[in-house]
């Protein structure tokens, strides 16, 4: 008896089958003769009928699938630690989301939808496949690289204004020395929220039935780099929870302290110098530039005093260029050159930002928005906040007003 997987590939074989004859005719500028609309036919027929089979078989297989999990020990009993049952029900999980990606939550048996349908009818993304998603983001972003990053269960952060802690040699006790409260004496309470980020991912009709081996490999690629984009530009210029995103560390509401260039349309080694040693000490030691591509070329044709170029360009692959020692990263969001923009930040971005993650990612199957193309959409939900949490771990340069 075939299995799932040699089904789907018969049926990807009647359907080459039938794309050839399309395009044959259509090269040809022709319709179909009598002996090939029979041949068309009879592979529809055979497209129909393989489908069924296939579904049928998949659900049977599922079955198969929870009838094998072992049955739960009781409390009095040995215990092997759950590890062969944890591992059953993640692979059952991931399998209901790929059929669920497929064929939408409605077509599917009642107990393979209750492992992936939440409470508003969208399909959650396994665990295991989310936290794979989630690792290949840094790979595709700055800020992912080099901010700090926490996971969070609410959709919003409490935080208090801190000032620096303060330390010092001596008994307090003894009155050897004064220590001043890091704490403001009102302080203010505020909330970092973690907002909606959506994106959309589309996808053939005929490769998605085709795939069977690369679709977890399809899935992880097409979340991430929805997402990836998205996520570098709020957290650089992000307009904060009134515009439902994060807080971008270039923007006012980030409070970043700023250095004002001495000119209006061009930076200076001196401007670069200033922006540095405007950072407190103990985070000059892991600060880095953030600077779109354009800035960053300006500033490569800056010499010191001995005719020697102060940017210096990688010489080995995934590492960034340095500019007076200090590593450049690339981000196009932050403005060009010009009277009064932020033009370039500089300082511990770990230290200085950081990205909230609440787990939960779903998906909704958009089956007929793009039909007519031959295409299905998977709408992408994930929750993400973002915000400056040391704003003096970090500076701005920004120009002189014209």
């Amino acid at each position: 008896m075939p299995t799932s997987v040699e089904l789907r590939q018969q049926r990807a074989g009647v359907v080459e089958s039938m794309r050839s004859i399309t395009e044959r005719a259509e090269t040809e500028n022709r319709n179909l003769t009598g002996e090939e609309r029979q041949t068309y036919d009879r592979h529809e027929e055979d497209f129909r009928s393989l489908t069924e089979r296939i579904e049928r078989l998949e659900a049977e297989e599922e079955r198969a699938a929870q009838m094998a999990e072992p049955i739960r020990r009781g409390a009095g009993r040995p215990d092997d630690g759950g590890r062969g049952t944890d591992e059953q029900r993640a692979q059952q999980r991931r399998s209901a989301f790929f059929q669920a990606l497929r064929r939408g939550l409605p077509r599917m048996a009642p107990e393979q939808r209750a492992l992936v349908e939440n409470a508003a009818g969208e399909i959650l993304v396994p665990e295991d496949l989310e936290t794979e998603i989630m690792r290949a983001l840094p790979e595709l972003t700055i800020m992912r690289s080099i901010a700090s990053q926490r996971s969070v269960t609410t959709n919003r952060i409490r935080r208090r204004s801190l000032a620096e802690v303060s330390v010092g040699w001596g008994k307090l006790e003894t009155n050897e020395q004064e220590l001043v409260d890091s704490m403001p004496g009102t302080p203010t309470e505020e909330f970092t929220y973690v907002e909606d980020l959506y994106g959309l991912a589309k996808v053939g009709e005929d490769e998605l039935d085709d795939s069977d081996v690369n679709l977890d490999a399809f899935i992880r690629d097409s979340f991430a780099r929805a997402c990836a984009e998205a996520e570098d530009t709020a957290c650089t210029v992000g307009g904060g929870h009134a515009a439902h995103q994060p807080v971008g560390y270039m923007t006012a509401e980030g409070g970043v302290p700023t250095v004002t260039a001495a000119g209006a349309t061009a930076i200076t080694t001196d401007d670069m110098m200033k922006l540095i040693y405007a950072t407190p000490k103990q985070y000059r030691r892991n600060g880095r530039f953030t600077i779109p591509s354009g800035t960053e070329l300006a500033i490569a044709t800056l010499k010191d005093a001995d005719d020697r170029y102060l940017w210096q360009p990688s010489l080995q692959a995934g590492r960034p260029n340095t500019f007076l020692g200090f590593p450049v990263e690339n981000q196009e969001d932050i403005a060009a050159v010009a009277a009064g923009a932020r033009v370039a930040a500089f300082g511990d971005f770990n230290a200085g930002y950081r990205i909230y993650d609440r787990q939960g990612m779903t998906v909704k199957v958009l089956t007929e928005l793009y039909a007519e193309d031959g295409l299905i959409g998977w709408k992408i939900r994930k929750r993400v906040g973002g915000d400056v949490i040391r704003p003096q771990a970090l500076r701005i340069l920004a120009m002189a007003a014209a």
